[in-house]
C-alpha cells in the first residue's frame, strides 16, 4: 500500500530557540520512503536518531517566534496484517534486551496497577488471543471523544472516564498488555483511515519475535500505518517539544492512499 503524507504546521512560540520535532516517517523494515521533502522557514535544522534508534528527529533552531514548516512524503507500506490470534508469546528469557523495557510500567502506562484486573478478565487466554481480547475490550469500553483528554491524561484516567483519543486508547492497550506480561510499546504514525486527520498513536506488541500493530480505535492496521517513532509512552515520541509554550495558529494533515 502506498500513501502520500502532506503536513503543514504553523505555531506561535514565545521567542527564538530550539524545537524538537518527530514528524518524519521512518525508514525501517516494513515501509519504504519513496521520496520526501521537509521545509522549515526561519530556522536551521539537523537530524538526530529517534527514540531507541528508530527513525529520526529534527532539531529546528527557530530564529524568531514562529515555527512554520511543511513535510511531504510518499511512503510504501510493505508489512502485512497478521491475525493476532495466530501469534505465540515469547518466553521472558528469550526476549531481546531492547524489548525488556516495554514490559515495565511507565509514566502514562502504570501497568503494575492493572495486574489483578488483567488476570481476572483475560487470564483464561494466552499470547495473541489475549492481546486481541484486550484490544477488543478497549474498543468496546472506551468512546473516542475529541478533546476529552490532555497531555497529562494517563491510562488510569482513561480506564475511569471511558473516553479519550488515539493517544489514550494506545496508552490503555499498552498498560493492559504489559500487565499481562507481554511487551508493548507506544507508536506514532500516519494512516489514511484516521479521522479526523492527525498524528496517530497505536500500540505495538511483541509476539512471535516481532512487533505487531494493535489499534483499538480501528482506524489503522499494520498494513496501512506509516510509523514515525516508538517509545514507552507518549512522553518518548511527542511530535513536537519546546522549552516554553507553543500555540498552533494553523495545522493541517492530508494523508491519502495512492
Amino acid at each position: 500500500m502506498r500513501m502520500n503524507i502532506d503536513v503543514v504546521m504553523d505555531y506561535q512560540l514565545d521567542g527564538p530557540g530550539p524545537v524538537l520535532l518527530a514528524i518524519e516517517a521512518a525508514a525501517i523494515p516494513g515501509q519504504r520512503i519513496e521520496n520526501s521533502m521537509l521545509e522549515i522557514l526561519n530556522a536551521t535544522h539537523r537530524h538526530v536518531p529517534g527514540e531507541a534508534g528508530l527513525g529520526r528527529r529534527i532539531w529546528a533552531n527557530v530564529i524568531n517566534d514562529r515555527l512554520n514548516l511543511r513535510y511531504v512524503a510518499d511512503v510504501e507500506i510493505t508489512r502485512d496484517e497478521i491475525p493476532l490470534q495466530t501469534l505465540a508469546q515469547c518466553d521472558w528469557q528469550d526476549l531481546p534486551s531492547d524489548v525488556l523495557s516495554y514490559l515495565r510500567p511507565s509514566r502514562f502506562c502504570p501497568s503494575d496497577q492493572f495486574m489483578p484486573f488483567v488476570a481476572k478478565s483475560f487470564g483464561h487466554l494466552d499470547a495473541g488471543a489475549k492481546v486481541a481480547a484486550i484490544r477488543d475490550w478497549v474498543a468496546e469500553a472506551v468512546t473516542y471523544v475529541s478533546g476529552s483528554s490532555d497531555a497529562a491524561t494517563c491510562a488510569n484516567d482513561t480506564f475511569v472516564s471511558r473516553e479519550g483519543v488515539c493517544r489514550d486508547f494506545a496508552h490503555l492497550v499498552c498498560t493492559l498488555v504489559r500487565a499481562a506480561q507481554i511487551p508493548a510499546r507506544y507508536t506514532s504514525g500516519y494512516g489514511p483511515g484516521v479521522t479526523p486527520p492527525d498524528f496517530h498513536a497505536v500500540a505495538e506488541v511483541w509476539l512471535d519475535g516481532a512487533w505487531h500493530v494493535v489499534d483499538a480505535t480501528g482506524m489503522s492496521t499494520s498494513a496501512d500505518l506509516a510509523i514515525i517513532g516508538t517509545g514507552r509512552d507518549a512522553s518518548d515520541v511527542a511530535f513536537m517539544e519546546t522549552q516554553s509554550p507553543a500555540n498552533p495558529t494553523y495545522q493541517n494533515l492530508i494523508i491519502t492512499r495512492r
